[in-house]
């Protein structure tokens, strides 16, 4: 038997790193970090949420033993570990740009990513590039870096449906900007 005292059901503990103050005003949680300040809307008909120094609790205001409660409190558990890892270390994703026919051109301008020569057009294609994400074209890759992890993972998907092929076989013609790596927290 272990000497350390479990949570009751439908209580978890969060750890909150160094450095990062966590509060909740209202229907919002706010994270503060060195990297800057996420917040995002919190359910707080269904959970509670006791921010403490190295710890907060998350507590199911629902029956605990109901499959769509705990599954509730798991995703607000991931979420409150994202928030945090996103305002200590940041989220990169990483795309990498095929171009088999016409040599494509990448720059980033204005917010937008532009997309010269894709499959020999002449008019540019472009993505944005949402606020708090920080787009780099390093040769054949774009780098993506952010502390949202949702802004970057919708950046993504923006720039990939930018180059989607219409009226070409795909099979032939695999020319675009594909993911090669999803969004995850940078190395310290």
């Amino acid at each position: 038997m272990s000497t350390e005292s479990t949570p009751p059901l439908g209580t978890l503990l969060v750890p909150i790193p160094d450095g990062v103050k966590l509060s909740v005003s209202g229907r919002k949680v706010v994270v503060k970090g060195p990297h800057g300040t996420l917040s995002r809307d919190f359910p707080f008909e269904a959970l509670e949420l006791t921010p403490g120094a190295h710890e907060a609790v998350l507590k199911l205001r629902l029956p605990p033993e109901r499959k769509k409660a705990k599954a509730l409190l798991h995703t607000w558990e991931r979420h409150l570990g994202n928030l945090t890892a996103g305002v200590t270390l940041g989220f990169e994703a990483k795309m990498k740009s095929v171009a088999a026919h016409f040599p494509m051109k990448l720059s980033v301008k204005e917010g937008r990513l532009l997309i010269e020569n894709f499959l020999g057009e002449k008019h540019p294609r472009s993505a944005p590039i949402l606020a708090g994400v920080e787009a780099t074209v390093e040769g054949e890759f774009v780098v993506l870096r952010g502390p949202d992890i949702e802004q970057v993972g919708q950046c993504a998907a923006t720039i990939e449906r930018a180059t989607r092929i219409r009226d070409y076989d795909p099979r032939v013609f695999q020319d675009g900007i594909y993911l090669i790596e999803r969004a995850h927290p940078m190395v310290a």
